[in-house]
């Protein structure tokens, strides 16, 4: 008996191989199958990427979206998504910039005794600047709310000296736009190298409007050095400006 099924089984077989359309058929099938297998897996990635793109969600949209057409590159799903995903693309790359210059500044709220809360907001220079020819050292922009000393921005040098006696001016400039000449002040005192910038509203105001805050400064040693700012990631609510 088990050598009749074996020669059925052989007989069938080689029946097939001799079905040229028997065997076309059958591929066509296999092909068929494996097609609506990747079909299905590719909705299920492109209903991520729907996700992700009604949430904003813009940087996990863009991998969704860059595996749907690489990895299903010939499905319904990617060709329904391909389209809209450079959009998708530069969204994402705006909010991945973001988010590094959000992460640029730092904030700080100390009590001050029974009188209330200092906060602040700083940043450091887009690049270290050479302010007396012994290198380039870090630049720092700060915003502070003191309860006694009220309000104020200011440049802080990590070496080197501001050259502004009885007040100078500063060059600020907004998104490499025309320079605004704002006055300035340096305070009689060696314990910080410091510049209050006197108009520190209009700076503030710049500086959440601005993905980059440009200010030219007059040094000790000569001339004048610029620094820029990039304060595109100002979070306003971390210290509100009265």
């Amino acid at each position: 008996m088990k050598r009749l099924t074996l020669l059925s089984a052989c007989l069938l077989a080689l029946s097939a191989c001799s079905d040229p359309e028997a065997e076309r058929q059958a591929q066509a099938a296999a092909a068929a199958a494996a097609q609506a297998q990747k079909e299905a897996k590719a909705d299920e990635v492109a209903a991520e990427y729907d996700r992700e793109v009604a949430a904003e969600n813009w940087e996990r949209a863009r991998i969704h979206g860059g595996a749907l057409l690489d990895v299903y590159k010939d499905t319904a799903a990617a060709a329904r998504i391909e389209p809209g995903f450079a959009e998708v693309k530069q969204k994402a790359e705006a909010a991945r910039d973001l988010r590094r210059m959000q992460a640029l500044w730092s904030y700080n709220q100390i009590p001050v005794g029974t009188k209330g809360t200092q906060r602040s907001a700083s940043i450091y220079g887009k690049e270290r600047v050479d302010v007396d020819g012994s290198g380039p050292t870090p630049v720092q922009l700060v915003f502070r709310d003191h309860p006694e000393w009220k309000q104020h921005a200011y440049l802080v040098l990590q070496g080197g000296d501001f050259r502004c006696p009885g007040g100078c001016r500063v060059q600020v400039s907004v998104d490499g736009g025309k320079p605004r000449a704002m006055a300035a002040w340096r305070p009689d005192t060696d314990e910080a190298i410091a510049m209050f910038i006197t108009d520190h509203r209009a700076l503030w105001a710049q500086a959440r409007q601005a993905k980059a805050l440009s200010i030219e400064f007059p040094v000790k040693a000569g001339g004048t050095r610029t620094v820029v700012f990039e304060t595109g990631g100002l979070d306003a609510s971390q210290m509100p400006w009265r």
